[in-house]
């Protein structure tokens, strides 16, 4: 059984994980099909604010505090190995650190970074953004995704 600050350190990973699913759904489920149904240079123009306001302390320190527990986690499962919890400990920061974090990092950072490049008022614009909201979306669906079920998976371990 998952005891002490090993059972405190389980509980903060289920809810960083499942804090950072809840922002990811929130941006999949209406955020970006609000701003998609904008005129594009208020869609591209409120996007660019939206992730220049993204890296700041409050969502920083729940994304990446988030993999930091994770990380911890790994290593004190394969220090410890429990005779409970163990796969669904593994899976838990597997999943947070590779479809979430691996997936920001190379797939949706990327993106943003193209995105923060043009120009919301030029006429060609419009179609790069198209690309930008899909591309972007269907990443944003995995890394929800995936941090949903490593919050599952490390509630599974406390049971």
């Amino acid at each position: 059984m998952i005891e002490g600050p090993y059972f405190v350190l389980t509980v903060l990973g289920a809810l960083a994980c499942g804090v950072t699913a809840g922002v990811f759904i929130t941006f999949s489920t209406f955020v970006m099909k609000g701003l998609a149904a904008l005129p594009p240079a208020q869609g591209i123009a409120a996007m660019q604010a939206i992730n220049v306001a993204a890296v700041g302390p409050a969502f920083m320190v729940v994304f990446l505090g988030a993999a930091a527990l994770c990380v911890v986690l790994a290593v004190v499962t394969f220090v410890l190995w429990p005779e409970q919890g163990t796969v669904e400990l593994l899976l838990g920061s597997a999943l947070q650190l590779v479809g979430a974090f691996g997936v920001t990092v190379a797939a949706n950072i990327p993106r943003n970074d193209a995105l923060a490049k043009l120009d919301p008022e030029a006429p060609d614009s419009a179609g790069p953004w198209r690309t930008y909201v899909s591309e972007w979306l269907m990443w944003n669906h995995v890394r929800g995704g995936a941090s949903l079920a490593a919050s599952v998976s490390f509630i599974l371990a406390l049971t």
